[in-house]
């Protein structure tokens, strides 16, 4: 068996093994990515609820066209180092291993989720240093976080091609328990302090440096096949490769469109419950909690175990299919809403259970698409490029963070009703829906 020395060239392993490793050390090594992408999803779920008003409370005088580009910005700026840097990360860990990777990922987690609670502590006057920091913590969250994509390939080196879906939705079970108990975190860690503003992010940090610690304790590396990498960290040629492998592609691009779709809905969730539902930020807390809680009921009780029983390709389907009625659901929330303000301001109408409906039913379809795409991209890439592919698989998805929410954000404000995000997000669903069912034919069923 091969050492886990850091940049030792690995030994070529037996056909028949994920990694070389036995069951035992496989399981445990899923075990410790689990716990260590849900402690550092803690962290992303407690800033998360928290962006949109922040830019807002710094940009009282400006215009809701600024102030929806502000905080676009805010999460696409993120979402932009993650596009670069995720197909580098895969390609280091590639060469050198999944830990250190992964390490280095939770390190710079603790440094700028700490600025992130430095700078959400600065007072109004100070708006100008105060938004220059959030925007910094955001790049510097986006480099570190863009590491996910190792932790896909962590679960692809554990397991055997039939075991893969129900491995990678243990990843998506991890994100479902941080956005679960993140922004409960974010609730209890104000009330706790007072209000003070700083107690989200440097809860965050806390996190992330006890993810960092377990991490450092236990975590094994899985990289034990194989020749080093190339040295290629950034190339778009070898991302060309990766695009060119067959099904990968367009794979790839489902997943960047659903991701574009989601985040239109994600990044405004906040700014919609405080339009239409006048909710304060304890309540939008509550929502995301509830987000995560649905995320991770579907991806552990329902998806892992139908995975290995039904293809990827139907139950990716099915999620799409979610997907676009859940979306379409939120977009005819707005419009009820926009035309019955008065009856609802009143109490005389109440939305809540069809917008809960909709956001559980469009969460769930996400459920869904996420393991599946990954476990695809996956089984159709070439074992020794693991951390690559799963790299510019994120890069994309990243690329669709970037124009979701920017596009949700200034869309928002457009129109009376708020429901212009949403309808673009329906839309875009319904035309990866028909994007699969041409490829039916010449794809597993």
């Amino acid at each position: 068996m091969a050492t886990d020395t850091l940049g030792e060239t690995p030994t070529q392993l037996p056909s028949d093994s994920p990694n070389g490793g036995t069951d035992r050390a496989n399981k445990r090594a899923m075990l410790i990515v689990f716990l260590v992408v849900f402690i550092d999803l803690l962290g992303f779920g407690i800033v998360l609820p928290l962006l949109p008003r922040l830019a807002a409370d710094y940009l009282p005088g400006f215009s809701d066209d600024a102030k929806g580009a502000v905080i676009g910005g805010l999460f696409s700026v993120f979402s932009l180092m993650q596009f670069v840097f995720s197909p580098m990360w895969g390609r280091v860990s590639d060469r050198i291993g999944r830990r250190p990777v992964l390490m280095i990922g939770l390190a710079g987690s603790v440094v700028f989720y700490g600025l992130f609670g430095y700078a959400a502590a600065l007072p109004p006057e100070s708006w100008q240093l105060a938004l220059g920091l959030l925007f910094a913590s955001r790049v510097g969250a986006g480099i570190a976080g863009a590491s996910v994509g190792t932790a896909a390939a962590v679960i692809a080196d554990c397991t055997t091609p039939e075991k893969r879906a129900k491995g990678m939705a243990l990843i998506g079970a991890a994100f479902g328990f941080g956005f679960t108990f993140g922004p409960l975190i974010a609730y209890a860690s104000l009330k706790f302090l007072a209000g003070e503003p700083w107690a989200p992010g440097a809860a965050a940090s806390v996190l992330s440096l006890l993810a960092l610690a377990i991490a450092a304790a236990v975590l094994p590396e899985t990289l034990r096949h194989g020749p080093k990498a190339p040295r290629e960290f950034f190339s778009l040629a070898r991302t060309r490769e990766v695009l060119a492998m067959p099904k990968v592609g367009l794979l790839v691009f489902v997943y960047f469109l659903v991701i574009f779709a989601f985040a239109n809905f994600e990044a405004t969730l906040t700014l919609f419950t405080k339009e239409v539902f006048r909710m304060e930020a304890d309540d939008t807390f509550l929502v995301f909690a509830f987000i995560g809680f649905v995320l991770m009921v579907v991806q552990g009780g329902i998806y892992r175990p139908l995975a290995g029983r039904v293809s990827e390709w139907r139950l990716m389907r099915l999620g799409v299919a979610l997907l676009l009625f859940g979306l379409a659901g939120i977009a005819l929330n707005a419009y009820v809403a926009h035309e019955l303000k008065e009856s609802i301001q009143g109490g005389g109408v109440n939305l809540k259970p069809l917008f809960y409906g909709a956001v559980a039913v469009a969460v769930a379809g996400f459920a869904f698409v996420n393991p599946s795409v990954s476990a695809l991209v996956s089984k159709n890439a070439d074992r020794t490029r693991q951390g690559e592919v799963q790299g510019v698989n994120q890069s994309f998805s990243a690329l669709g963070r970037i124009a979701g929410p920017f596009v949700g954000s200034v869309l928002f404000f457009q129109s009376a009703s708020h429901l212009l995000p949403y309808f673009l997000a329906a839309a875009v669903m319904l035309g990866v829906a028909g994007l699969l069912a041409a490829q039916g034919k010449d794809t597993a069923p």
